[in-house]
């Protein structure tokens, strides 16, 4: 349904870990039936979140037709300052490298949510301003939209994610 120009969006799905449950990483692959390998922790926060979310919106998985959106202040931290690390001393490039990308997150998510289509991830310092973005022109099949960070200096890690569909 739209008014004007605009579409309507109703929330199917709010899913939020802030922090994470203890066997949050357990949960994720009984989930999901394996458990996932050399993706890091930032990956695998996506992932669970954003299963969780399709979870609590009664998906199965999330429509080809809809849009994956994935919004962090410093993205994957963890890999990236370690993969620096190991450049620093002299250590040839790291598949922790290649942990710190986040195409590797989006593509881990959308095997994960047995998907393959629009995704992308950005950088931001405003969220909600991704989120109205994010929304401009989504298709009928709706918007996964997720904020990942790992934890940092006393910041508790996040997956928080919300399953939009057009009302």
């Amino acid at each position: 349904m739209t008014t004007g120009n605009a579409t309507v969006w109703r929330t199917a799905a709010h899913f939020v870990a802030h922090p994470p449950p203890v066997d949050w990483r357990d949960t994720l692959a009984n989930r999901i039936g394996r458990r996932p390998r050399r993706v890091g922790l930032w990956t695998e926060l996506a992932m669970y979140g954003a299963r969780c979310c399709l979870d609590a919106a009664g998906e199965a998985a999330l429509p080809i037709n809809a849009r994956l959106r994935v919004a962090s202040l410093r993205g994957a931290w963890g890999a990236t300052h370690a993969g620096l690390a190991q450049l620093d001393v002299g250590l040839p490039m790291p598949f922790t490298f290649m942990q710190s990308q986040p195409a590797l997150m989006l593509a881990e998510v959308g095997r994960c949510l047995e998907w393959q289509g629009d995704a992308s991830f950005m950088l931001c310092r405003d969220p909600e301003r991704l989120l109205q973005l994010s929304k401009l022109g989504a298709p009928r099949g709706g918007l996964l939209f997720g904020v990942v960070e790992e934890e940092r200096n006393g910041e508790l890690p996040r997956s928080e994610w919300w399953r939009l569909v057009p009302a």
